[in-house]
């Protein structure tokens, strides 16, 4: 695998505006929040967390289709943070969670998958393009018939197949997977993750793999990262992170993956949080995590911890990382 970076974020932010509070002030939620790292070519950088800590907020914004508040999108060695999209939408492109929401009911598989074909001009004629849209579908396990039918005769499996099918139309170097096997069946989620990494290994595509379901990120990344209440709190390679996790709120994540053999079930020990997670509105003060931290002190509520280096490739933001047991 080259080391050449293809995507970095730098200390990228972004907020959304807040109504009605009372008095009618403003308020923003700081959903992304000074986040900083880089995707290598022909990697997968997994990113965890749970449910609205700015997982796919980062995706999203990264891609530019939400314009970022404050920080830097490098592409390619590119400043991208204020270019204009269109050419780039050929290179990045992204699969979202919800099969049943991101296709047009209103539109035949094939013209969801053959629409990207024609915004970038990639066909010379009609025949060009039926071909290419056949090639695809085969490509992700359907076939030509499914071409003609519309989004409601599928299965989610297949459904998540056609959104596939239809972020590779424009031949991506860099994919999005924003929770892309969360509203399938587990039986599903196996073919969809290894047809990820099959198409991954032919076409030398580069994924962010975004998910809140830590056994799956470890299997199909290179490095991970996890997030908290939009910030990034500790980044490392996929067996380091998931054997020697230095950061309190990773090590309570890890020690909730399930593991198909009782003894070492029963050998485990579970870390359990303590609390809710705050409002992204009303973060706390200093360390985000520290309302729930068994290691907190009014150092943590005093002073954000650095995002930092710890080891090689491996970075963590804790005032103390080595109290960590």
């Amino acid at each position: 695998m080259e080391n050449k970076k293809l995507v970095e974020v730098e200390h990228l932010k972004q907020y959304f505006p807040v109504h009605g509070g009372k008095f009618g002030e403003k308020r923003v939620v700081k959903a992304v929040d000074d986040v900083s790292f880089f995707v290598n070519k022909g990697e997968t950088l997994g990113l965890v967390g749970e449910s609205g800590c700015g997982k796919t907020t980062t995706g999203r914004t990264l891609l530019r289709l939400h314009e970022p508040t404050g920080g830097k999108i490098i592409y390619d060695g590119k400043d991208i943070t204020h270019a204009k999209m269109l050419p780039y939408r050929r290179k990045m492109q992204i699969v979202f969670q919800d099969p049943y929401a991101s296709l047009d009911p209103r539109m035949t598989v094939g013209d969801i998958v053959g629409e990207a074909i024609d915004i970038h001009k990639l066909a010379a004629n009609a025949k060009e393009r039926r071909d290419r849209i056949v090639e695809l579908l085969s490509l992700v396990g359907l076939n030509t018939e499914h071409a003609n039918r519309y989004p409601h005769e599928f299965s989610g499996g297949q459904r998540q197949r056609v959104g596939i099918a239809r972020a590779l139309a424009v031949n991506p170097e860099f994919i999005v997977c924003d929770e892309p096997i969360s509203a399938l069946d587990v039986s599903i989620q196996a073919q969809v993750v290894n047809m990820f990494e099959e198409l991954q290994a032919n076409m030398g595509l580069t994924y962010l793999f975004i998910s809140h379901n830590l056994s799956v990120v470890k299997h199909i990344s290179n490095r991970i990262g996890v997030m908290y209440l939009g910030k990034l709190v500790e980044l490392a390679d996929s067996y380091e992170l998931t054997t020697h996790s230095v950061h309190p709120y990773t090590r309570s994540l890890i020690s909730a993956i399930p593991v198909a053999d009782p003894k070492t079930t029963r050998n485990s020990k579970r870390i359990v949080l303590a609390g809710d997670v705050p409002s992204p509105v009303f973060p706390p003060s200093g360390c985000r995590f520290r309302t729930r931290c068994p290691y907190a002190d009014e150092r943590c509520a005093a002073e954000e911890p650095v995002f930092k280096e710890v080891s090689a490739g491996h970075y963590a933001a804790c005032h103390h990382l080595d109290r960590v047991k």
